[in-house]
């Protein structure tokens, strides 16, 4: 068994077992932390369907609020969840509006702090790996949410959700109808309005909502079922509790404008892994390495990360522009059949918690980021995205919320890229929670 292997094994060990003390931890954080569980519109899928809707004025909590922690899945009409092998979740986005005033036409979307905000611009955002990544905001900090009035001409706050779902029941290629292949859709040209071939092999162009993905000869007239995901999200009312805010920031690997020696970001979103040459399967050496560079436009207090991989992703990094290392996130993938352990998906991925003020960014600074996946066949529309939140670090709160307990675990050190090893922050953090439907 490799060094490599070995170390990416105790990681995801590590994640699961952390993921799963978070939620035995979540009953006892204290009364001011409220959670509810809401339930988006219904949408219909027959086999090898998409569904890629935005519905807006969705269900959310209203006010001055603290975001603590948003998560979904997608589930059927009685409420059981589905396991990915039938409809495969391959995003859910999150993310608040003003529509217009007095009657009128259009809104105004609310997106993050950058650096993709122009196409990822969402507040909270997961794909197949939502059952069992962390979400949540380390105390004292969070996402203020409400506190602003609304711009000229605009109602008050709102909130917009986006779901992205492939049926993938009796599908000829499951994995190829995942990854959105174009040659498996009913499509000849894309969501762009040009052809498919071999400048765009696959991706979300090809997947978009309403196409559908080759079924076999059973399933072609399938009877559709409907649907929705139930998402749950905790928070604290602002007057409530001593917060320190957050900015959210998205970085994406396929945005290569900076080393092109461009200044403005140029996020692609997704991007095609090739299959490795039969040299590299000689010398064992069959991973796919991708690296970009992006700016942050305002530093802080790194407190909270956490990457975006899909099937076939072994790991990314992020790294400061001295070249240290700030976040590993590693995918956690299924070993069973049950809905949240799909064999062969990524059901999730492990998040960083630095301790306040151990992991800090500059203005400016340009941060690395480093995506692998393993090139033993060609994949279409993977991903390599970072999701940060940062805190100014010169706020103190008036007063402490409850300190999450913490366990520490000894650093694991890698030799891919170039050998290190982690600090001790790495791990996923475990709040204590308490539900209050109230």
């Amino acid at each position: 068994m490799s060094p490599l292997f070995l170390a990416l094994l105790v990681a995801f060990a590590s994640a699961t077992a952390a993921a799963a003390a978070l939620d035995d931890s979540a009953r006892g954080h204290g009364h001011r932390l409220k959670s509810r569980t809401f339930l988006s519109p219904p949408f219909s899928l027959r086999p090898g369907a998409v569904s890629n809707k935005w519905y807006m004025d969705v269900a959310f909590p209203r006010g001055h609020l603290a975001l603590k922690s948003f998560n979904g899945e997608v589930v059927d009409a009685r409420g059981s969840p589905v396991p990915l092998y039938e409809t495969y979740l391959h995003h859910w986005l999150v993310v608040p509006y003003y529509p217009a005033a007095r009657g009128g036409e259009g809104f105004l979307m609310r997106t993050n702090s950058g650096v993709c905000r122009d196409t990822l611009g969402q507040y909270f955002g997961l794909g197949a790996e939502t059952r069992h990544t962390a979400t949540w905001v380390p105390d004292p900090y969070g996402v203020e949410v409400g506190g602003d009035p609304p711009p000229e001409g605009y109602g008050e706050e709102r909130w917009a959700l986006n779901v992205h779902a492939i049926d993938t029941r009796g599908a000829v290629d499951r994995p190829g109808c995942t990854e959105c292949r174009c040659d498996l859709y009913n499509v000849t040209v894309d969501e762009d309005g040009r052809r498919t071939g071999a400048g765009y092999a696959g991706g979300t162009r090809c997947c978009y909502d309403q196409t559908r993905c080759r079924v076999e000869d059973g399933f072609v007239d399938g009877e559709p079922r409907e649907l929705f995901l139930r998402y749950t999200v905790m928070w604290v009312d602002w007057s409530d509790a001593a917060v320190v805010p957050v900015r959210i920031y998205i970085l994406d690997v396929a945005d290569e404008a900076l080393l092109q020696g461009k200044s403005k970001p140029d996020c692609m979103l997704e991007y095609t892994v090739e299959e490795c040459s039969s040299e590299s399967r000689a010398r064992n050496d069959c991973v796919d390495v991708k690296v970009a560079k992006e700016v942050l436009p305002r530093g802080g207090d790194v407190v909270y990360a956490v990457g975006h991989q899909h099937a076939g992703g072994i790991g990314t990094s992020l790294h400061g522009q001295d070249g240290r290392l700030l976040c590993w996130s590693t995918p956690t993938y299924g070993s069973g059949h049950e809905a949240g352990n799909e064999a062969g998906y990524v059901v999730g991925m492990s998040a960083c918690y630095p301790e306040p003020g151990a992991v800090r960014v500059r203005d400016g600074e340009a941060l690395t980021m480093v995506s692998n996946y393993t090139g033993e066949r060609r994949r279409t529309g993977v991903m390599g995205h970072f999701y940060l939140l940062v805190a100014d670090g010169r706020e103190e709160p008036r007063q402490q919320q409850p300190a999450p307990s913490k366990r520490r675990r000894p650093s694991l050190c890698f030799s891919f890229p170039v050998p290190w090893c982690a600090p001790a922050w790495l791990s996923i953090g475990q709040p204590a929670m308490e539900d209050d439907d109230a």
